[in-house]
């Protein structure tokens, strides 16, 4: 969501190398900065950087930016990501919405002591908000977004997916799969937020239809998505107010 930072008003960064504790992203692409301010009439802050378990990092390091937003305030948190596609129907560039999530990591975000004000054994029958989920279906419908909807994989990396995997991930009920997103989610619903997620597809999983793929190919198929991106998650921004007090 590069784009819609810079739509931030009166923008405070804060990097992460001075936040204590944070951990510091070491991804190509991700800048590594809280950024707090206002979009769309909303007290917001936007994560420049996130990071992976790939990286080295355990759970409570990925996850440990949800927790910091949970104790400053934020009620509804807003996930994006770049995936790979295990649905036929789905195309490169494509967004789509994410309504569940499939765990694949191989360290739960909760193991341990409980943390906070959480339950030991959260609910996760609507881990992403249906609420918000509606409100961006209408948009899109109103701003003519072609978007997808589907179930994430979230897995560990940092290699890409084999064929076989892709297959098996489909066969499991996943339209797109990814490194990342699945932890935060948990967290924030452990939290008590409210959640919204969008996958933009960058390759394809699906037979005859996979090429290889590098990092800088998943950049450049993400990046040929912000501007719709840009727009829908400005406008859930600007409206999820309402829907997250219903």
């Amino acid at each position: 969501m590069g784009r819609l930072t810079d739509e931030i008003v009166a923008p405070y960064c804060i990097d992460y190398k001075d936040i204590p504790h944070f951990p510091v992203s070491t991804v190509e692409g991700h800048s590594g900065r809280l950024i707090f301010g206002k979009l769309g009439g909303q007290d917001i802050i936007a994560m420049q950087g996130r990071f992976h378990y790939y990286e080295g990092y355990d759970m409570h390091e990925v996850t440990f930016p949800v927790r910091v937003m949970n104790e400053v305030g934020i009620r509804t948190l807003f996930v994006s990501n770049a995936s790979g596609g295990t649905n036929p129907l789905f195309d490169v560039g494509d967004l789509m919405i994410i309504t569940d999530h499939i765990n694949f990591f191989p360290q739960h975000p909760l193991h341990g002591p409980n943390v906070g004000d959480g339950p030991r054994f959260p609910d996760m029958s609507e881990a992403y908000s249906k609420d918000l989920i509606a409100l961006a279906l209408k948009i899109a419908a109103e701003k003519r977004i072609h978007v997808q909807q589907g179930v994430y994989l979230g897995t560990q990396g940092p290699t890409y997916e084999t064929p076989a995997e892709y297959k098996m991930f489909r066969l499991w009920g996943a339209d797109a799969v990814g490194m990342s997103t699945v932890p935060e989610v948990i967290v924030a619903n452990h939290c008590g937020m409210k959640v919204f997620g969008v996958s933009v597809v960058t390759d394809m999983g699906v037979e005859n239809r996979i090429q290889k793929i590098s990092h800088e190919d998943v950049q450049k198929a993400a990046d040929a998505s912000q501007e719709k991106m840009t727009e829908l998650m400005r406008e859930m921004i600007k409206r999820s107010g309402d829907a997250t007090n219903q």
